[in-house]
């Protein structure tokens, strides 16, 4: 029986790579799904660069709100390439094996990029504040000195934590199996391959998630309930849809984010199904930052104005 027992550990310090199943239950698709997806990501990449530049060139765009979106849109490209080239090259080579390592570095970037992608939020809605509830302090507030500091912690502040919690899910022993259903490395596929109880390892993801997606969200939820107010009492209909023009744009990606970030990682285990799994994560993973350059371009006439420019330059 003691043997028995040391082979069975003997297999699973082995598990030294996983299998990304990712679309497999399509096969007839594999081709076609390549294609939509690198048009995506060429996609995602032309428009998120585009509002870079612009931010950058554009004298008009040289305020603290777009400077936030710059970085945001850095954020996106980076948060895409975490998993949208690895969806390519295992849909191109249909060779859907990774290495526990690899397995390993994905999740970590991917965790911090998600909680750098939270923190942003949050910081564009306490400029979105300032801007429409203390517009004579706007300028003092949000000065160049703390718009760097906003965004420099922003970045570097899930490093330590979301560094901490791959370690932790990666020390344990997985004997289930080495295939994740899911097209990159996520928590939830890569919690059900573990040996044992993994109730705590579970209990603090929530934890986390409390931390770099709840807190963000409850300040976002703050910020909007003043702005909300500030708006309902201005005496104009003209400032009220000026007003709420500045952040309504922001909103609708909170809403996108958040919403599905929610469903996807605290809704009740019990109504977790790989297919729903993969579908969330497609959404707040890939459309999610598809859509968000069109949302900021095409509700911002600053933005809009700045592309005609360019554009009008580029043909003379």
């Amino acid at each position: 029986m003691r043997d028995e027992d040391m082979k069975a550990e003997d297999n699973v310090s082995t598990v030294m790579q996983f299998v990304l199943l990712g679309f497999y239950e399509f096969p007839q698709l594999q081709g076609l799904l390549f294609w939509v997806f690198i048009i995506v990501y060429i996609i995602i990449l032309i428009g998120n660069s585009l509002i870079i530049v612009l931010t950058r060139l554009d004298p008009a765009l040289q305020k603290p709100m777009y400077f936030f979106l710059a970085n945001f849109s850095s954020l996106e490209i980076c948060y895409v390439s975490v998993t949208l080239p690895r969806i390519l090259m295992d849909l191109w080579t249909q060779d859907r094996s990774i290495s526990m390592l690899d397995c390993a570095t994905q999740m970590c970037f991917f965790l911090i990029l998600g909680a750098t992608e939270s923190f942003f939020l949050a910081v564009m809605a306490y400029d979105r504040y300032v801007a429409i509830c203390n517009p004579l302090h706007y300028p003092l507030v949000m000065n160049q000195k703390i718009c760097i500091q906003l965004a420099f912690g922003a970045w570097i502040g899930g490093i330590p934590v979301q560094v901490g919690q791959t370690c932790q899910i990666f020390s344990l022993r997985f004997c289930n199996s080495n295939q994740i259903n899911h097209f990159f490395c996520d928590i939830p596929p890569i919690l059900k391959l573990a040996c044992g109880n993994t109730f705590i390892h579970e209990f603090l993801v929530y934890v986390v998630a409390v931390l770099f997606a709840a807190i963000p969200f409850i300040m976002i939820l703050a910020s909007y309930s003043k702005i909300i107010s500030t708006i309902l009492r201005l005496p104009t209909a003209t400032g009220r849809t000026k007003a709420f023009s500045t952040c309504s744009s922001h909103l609708v990606v909170v809403v996108l984010f958040y919403g599905t970030v929610t469903i996807a990682y605290l809704r009740p285990k019990s109504n977790q199904t790989a297919g729903m799994d993969k579908l969330l994560s497609l959404f707040y993973t890939i459309v999610t930052p598809m859509f968000n350059p069109m949302i900021y371009s095409l509700r911002n006439k600053d933005v809009i104005t700045a592309l005609r420019k360019l554009l009008l330059k580029k043909t003379v």
